[in-house]
């Protein structure tokens, strides 16, 4: 008996000297406990990667914990995007990514594994405007002289892209319905090849990302695809003030893997809206030809990033993706 009541006593002993095991709500860590990566499925050195270190580092006071830019580039962005759709949603690894993510690689990649909701929009951070570009001494003063030229001449005038799929391409292939027009699309590698081929005179028109044309003066921009005029390009017109409804812009920012808590998200969302207004970014901004109004909310992002997809799916379904 004397033995019972002493095992007793021991166990009585031990339970006060073990501490209560913390309820679930105090055992989560507070967020982020740890540095947050930030995966550009890009190559390192273009406007983009500015943009991306640029926010990283604005970032990375507000949440307490280094912002980490990781380039993963590979297949036009899906490698590096799938990854990040294979992390943990957890907050600690984000993508900065256009919303093509969302819109065009899943159809244009299907094997990749991507899907229209594999992300959540955090917030908007870039907003790359198309437009027309020709050479000075071309015919084409107007949109409407290019209207009344394709048709004309139905697929005969020539127009280059950075690529089948890419957003100049889609531009075009948008303004070319609404102008109920047929002309012939020559893909390149980059804005750069594109250019050089409209001066020499091998094709008709560029469409390209407006940003590629900055400090340029060798090129004529006959249309921008913006609701406003372009600050740095004040004299070069909107489709919109030609007649033209088509706006379709390369916009972006950052992503979460689908799953993020809410919580997190919103954390996310903050220290992003903060880093956005900062002056360090606003440089890096301007300095990427960025418009005044590159910023939009989780929310508004959201919006405009399921527009996309709806708009985008209408676009694909009419071309020839191979």
């Amino acid at each position: 008996m004397t033995t019972r009541r002493a095992l007793v006593a021991a166990a009585a002993a031990l339970a006060l000297a073990v501490p209560a095991l913390p309820s679930p709500a105090l055992a989560q860590e507070a967020f982020p406990a740890r540095p947050v990566q930030v995966v550009l499925p890009y190559p390192p050195g273009n406007a983009i990667d500015l943009l991306v270190r640029s926010l990283a580092a604005a970032m990375t006071p507000q949440l307490g914990q280094s912002v980490v830019v990781i380039n993963r580039d590979g297949a036009a962005g899906a490698v590096g995007s799938a990854s990040v759709a294979r992390s943990p949603a957890d907050g600690y690894t984000l993508l900065f990514v256009p919303a093509l993510v969302a819109s065009v690689l899943p159809v244009i990649q299907p094997t990749s594994g991507l899907q229209a909701n594999s992300f959540r929009p955090i917030c908007q951070v870039f907003n790359n405007s198309m437009a027309l570009v020709v050479k000075p001494d071309s015919p084409f003063r107007t949109l409407g002289d290019l209207q009344a030229a394709a048709r004309a001449r139905p697929s005969q005038v020539t127009y280059g892209t950075l690529g089948v799929t890419s957003i100049p391409h889609l531009a075009m292939v948008q303004w070319a319905q609404a102008a109920n027009v047929q002309v012939e699309h020559v893909p390149y590698r980059a804005d750069a090849a594109v250019m050089t081929e409209v001066l020499a005179g091998r094709i008709d028109v560029g469409s390209i990302v407006l940003g590629s044309a900055a400090g340029r003066n060798d090129l004529r921009v006959l249309a921008v695809f913006d609701s406003q005029r372009h600050p740095d390009f004040p004299d070069a017109p909107t489709a919109v003030e030609q007649g033209f409804e088509v706006l379709p812009a390369s916009f972006g920012g950052l992503f979460a893997p689908a799953g993020t808590p809410e919580d997190r998200l919103a954390r996310i969302e903050a220290a992003c809206t903060t880093a956005a207004a900062s002056e360090s970014y606003r440089a890096a901004a301007r300095t990427g030809s960025q418009p005044n109004n590159f910023f939009l909310n989780r929310a508004d992002f959201t919006r405009r990033v399921q527009q996309d997809v709806e708009q985008k799916a209408g676009l694909l379904r009419g071309l020839t993706l191979n």
